[in-house]
């Protein structure tokens, strides 16, 4: 598995575990909670996003 991958795959779990904690804290009732894994979500999934357009545009800048 290439390095990028890698990253990508840990990017994946912590996102998945944000989004259960939201269905967790919406069933304890924790508004807190559920804001902070909502941010979260957001957060891990915008800086995926953002690694995997500067990953494309190295590649592309290299061809």
């Amino acid at each position: 598995m290439a390095s990028a991958n890698k990253i990508f795959m840990v990017y994946a779990c912590l996102a998945v575990l944000c989004i259960s904690g939201i269905g967790i804290f919406i069933s304890e009732g924790s508004s807190l909670g559920i804001f902070a894994c909502i941010i979260g979500t957001v957060i891990i999934m915008g800086v995926g996003f953002n690694t995997k357009r500067k990953l494309r545009k190295n590649e592309h800048s290299n061809q």
